[in-house]
């Protein structure tokens, strides 16, 4: 009987143990998912993105795309009549250059021979000017005869172009016809900025030879970009002169940017049947790049409505309804509102009755998810 009671005991003491040891594991259990829950939901609150009702234009519109660009005038290629070696080269690409700035210098031997060929003629260009008053004075007075009169005035005014087309070469060359003709020859040429701009493409660098007409670099100038818009044979018909277009430029940024159609193209190419539209911008202000791909939208036709974004409405078998933002006071509180929608486009609807609700914050995105949570 001694034996038997102590192991009574024992067993009796072995089973309080484990159930204290139990308790605290189910508590922590319990704790954990609560834990949890709360995470998630705060997880789901910030997804959640406010806003407001504004006018929207449910009207057509034509989806186009298109590239940021500049009027012809806007633009310049530098090169040279007479290739030479690039001596100095300071600009880079992206470098602010003023209209008659530096941009690069060259040499080469030819420069020097054309200028002595100048100097030379317009030197020999005097003594026959000389002649050939010399011999219209003689013929003039029947003294000589009107064959060398004529040969004079030949050999006179032929040089005399010749002179003339040196001196223009080297005004096209940036070479001043006055210092070469007082004997200053120089084996280099200077290239100067044609307008104001920025620099978009360098082609060369310092000790290489550039030929006649090739590309050495090229200027644009931003002041006024504009829109040029690719548009189908089958609606250019519904572009007109004036309409609203809207624009993203989707490499870049999400923002919405405004233009307007300023010309309609005349011709279509044949090749993608596609009509060039040139568009204004709003905000030339704002830091866009010549070449960028922009998508955009012509608003053919108005037809405003207040609404929201498609993302903000939670559709069941009761119908359409949004949340709004009922109080804020530590956690967000959410009022459920049955809606009517009117006119759709591809990223909002109209909300047809707006009147009691056009100044509350609105859920716009994470509806859905909100909708789980609550």
């Amino acid at each position: 009987m001694k034996f038997l009671n102590i192991f009574i005991l024992g067993i009796i003491v072995l089973s309080c143990n484990s159930k204290t040891d139990t308790e605290p594991q189910e508590q922590n259990t319990e704790a954990t998912s609560e834990q949890s829950t709360l995470s998630q939901i705060h997880l789901e609150e910030s997804q959640v993105v406010l806003g407001k009702l504004s006018d929207i234009n449910f009207g057509e519109s034509l989806t186009v795309t298109g590239m940021i660009d500049v009027p012809p005038k806007n633009k310049s290629v530098i090169s040279t009549f007479i290739g030479g070696y690039i001596v100095k080269t300071p600009l880079l690409i992206g470098d602010r250059v003023s209209k008659g700035q530096l941009l690069v210098t060259l040499e080469n031997p030819e420069y020097v021979e054309l200028q002595q060929n100048y100097l030379e003629l317009s030197e020999q260009l005097n003594y026959l000017k000389s002649e050939y008053n010399r011999q219209k004075t003689l013929y003039d007075e029947n003294i000589s005869s009107e064959k060398n009169y004529l040969k004079a005035q030949s050999q006179y005014k032929s040089n005399l172009a010749h002179f003339n087309g040196l001196k223009k070469k080297l005004q096209m060359l940036n070479l001043n016809p006055e210092r070469v003709t007082s004997g200053n020859i120089v084996s280099t040429i200077n290239l100067y900025a044609p307008i104001a701009g920025y620099v978009t493409k360098v082609n060369v660098s310092n000790g290489a030879f550039v030929s006649a007409n090739d590309v050495i670099m090229e200027i644009v100038d931003t002041e006024h970009i504009h829109l040029e818009l690719s548009v189908f044979e089958k609606d250019i018909m519904k572009v007109k002169k004036g309409q609203s277009i809207e624009f993203q430029i989707p490499e870049a940024s999400n923002t919405i940017f405004e233009a307007e159609v300023h010309l309609v193209g005349t011709t279509i190419d044949e090749s993608t049947r596609r009509v060039k539209v040139h568009g204004h911008v709003d905000n030339e202000e704002q830091h866009f790049i010549v070449g960028m791909y922009v998508t955009a939208k012509v608003l053919v036709t108005h037809d405003m409505g207040k609404g929201i974004p498609r993302s903000a409405v939670i559709q069941d078998d009761t119908g359409s309804y949004i949340y709004v933002l009922k109080e804020l006071k530590g956690n967000n509180s959410y009022e459920k509102v049955k809606v009517s929608l009117g006119k759709q486009n591809e990223n909002n609807v109209e909300i047809l009755n707006a009147e009691g609700i056009k100044d509350k914050n609105i859920v716009i995105k994470g509806a859905k998810v909100l909708k789980v949570a609550i």
